[in-house]
């Protein structure tokens, strides 16, 4: 039974920096890729980034890329997202995903998922 607790989430000013946290328990975390996905006020859930198991390889959506950091630490059973340069449009719940298949959990195909915190942006 995969268990996905989030935080880290809040209110920040555009232009200001949050570090989301993801812990992961029931499960042994190393052989788990995971993605982070958020969600807007009536707009579909969005991939944001994901990482392999060993935290070799990462990826970004476009919307992301050079200002989010995916990284991991395996030995806390932990997955981050480091958020800077925050804009207005960032605003949503954000939510981390556990797959055995980094293929699965970055296309949002996972079969757990945490419960989200909330990303608020002032402009």
């Amino acid at each position: 039974q995969v268990q996905l607790v989030e935080s880290g989430g809040g209110l920040v000013q555009a232009g200001g920096s949050l570090r989301l946290s993801c812990v992961v328990s029931g499960v042994t975390f190393s052989d788990y890729a995971m993605g982070w996905f958020r969600q807007a006020p009536g707009n579909e859930r969005k991939f944001v980034a994901a990482i392999s198991r060993s935290g070799d390889n990462t990826y970004y959506a476009d919307s992301v890329k050079g200002r989010f950091t995916i990284s991991r630490d395996n030995a806390k059973n932990t997955v981050y997202l480091q958020m800077n340069s925050l804009k207005f449009e960032d605003t949503a719940v954000d939510s981390c995903a556990a797959d055995r298949s980094l293929l699965r959990a970055a296309g949002g195909l996972s079969g757990s998922w945490g419960q989200g915190t909330q990303v608020t942006v002032s402009s």
